[in-house]
């Protein structure tokens, strides 16, 4: 149980709740209302593999940089609670969880399952070379939507795009907010990131025009799939969510009630478009 509680905490398992609402959004978008158990449950076993492969893997490929880092010499690796053998089998089998929860969707999302993994695996290493990081580590989660999509249609479309863009910002945004609690370390290890380049005042004005356009996405998204009032009350939450999140910011509160209203706006956003889309039906 201890080493389970290690393994849980190594991938922050609680914040799969960021991603996966996003992958429901775009299942439901496709099947304008609820896709069905059996494919539900893949989507949550495929996105379960994918973020926990994601996060071991970026833990492994930090790990020298979480050891110098006082914020993250906690870590399972650095402190030697876990091995690098182990924490590359756990990615190896997450990975083909991933994979196998593909196939048993469709084919196009098989065959798509490893482009997925290259894209969240080639994540861990921006840092080192740009400053846009923020933006692909955004990315990495903008596939979600666009893959749950992909789970119900088994076909590539332009609808999910507003969506997934939404998501890019929404995520590059707040790991601009995070990127601040690392600026001084960030620029002893030469380390590239928004604050370190801009300073930290401008980076978190970027941060917020970066949810400003998630803000202009998702209406294009609602307008898209000509939603009702109660998506539009739920963006309403999202963008009061959004102003509180900022505001923590500006107290310097980068803390557990950050990444609370983080979790609670992907939340808040998928309830509220899922049961508009399920009364539309």
């Amino acid at each position: 149980m201890n080493k389970l509680c290690v393994i849980l905490e190594m991938i922050k398992f609680e914040h799969t709740i960021f991603a996966l609402p996003f992958a429901f959004l775009g299942a439901f978008l496709a099947a304008r209302g609820f896709p069905g158990w059996l494919v539900s449950l893949w989507i949550i076993l495929a996105m379960v593999g994918a973020r926990s492969a994601a996060m071991a893997f970026n833990r492994l490929a930090d790990r020298v940089y979480d050891g110098l880092n006082p914020r993250t010499a906690h870590r399972a690796l650095p402190r030697g609670l876990l091995s690098s053998q182990f924490v590359v089998f756990f990615t190896l089998v997450s990975s083909a969880l991933f994979i196998f929860a593909s196939w048993m969707l469709n084919d196009l999302a098989f065959r798509l399952s490893p482009i997925a993994l290259g894209i969240i695996f080639f994540y861990s290493y921006t840092k080192r070379f740009t400053s846009l990081s923020h933006l692909l580590l955004g990315l990495s989660l903008a596939i979600a939507p666009v893959g749950g999509w992909i789970a119900v249609r088994g076909e590539i479309d332009f609808a999910p795009f507003y969506v997934a863009a939404a998501v890019l910002f929404w995520v590059g945004g707040f790991d601009i907010i995070y990127a601040c609690q690392d600026y001084e370390f960030d620029r002893k290890f030469s380390l590239h990131s928004m604050p370190r380049l801009f300073g930290k005042k401008r980076a978190l004005q970027i941060s917020a025009l970066f949810h400003v356009f998630m803000m202009i996405l998702l209406m294009c998204a609602f307008f898209q799939f000509n939603l009702s009032l109660l998506s539009w009350i739920g963006l309403l939450l999202v963008t009061m969510g959004l102003i509180y999140e900022h505001s923590l910011v500006s107290a310097g509160q980068v803390n557990n009630a950050f990444f609370s209203v983080n979790g609670l706006i992907s939340l808040i956003l998928f309830l509220f478009v899922g049961l508009d889309l399920c009364l539309l039906v």
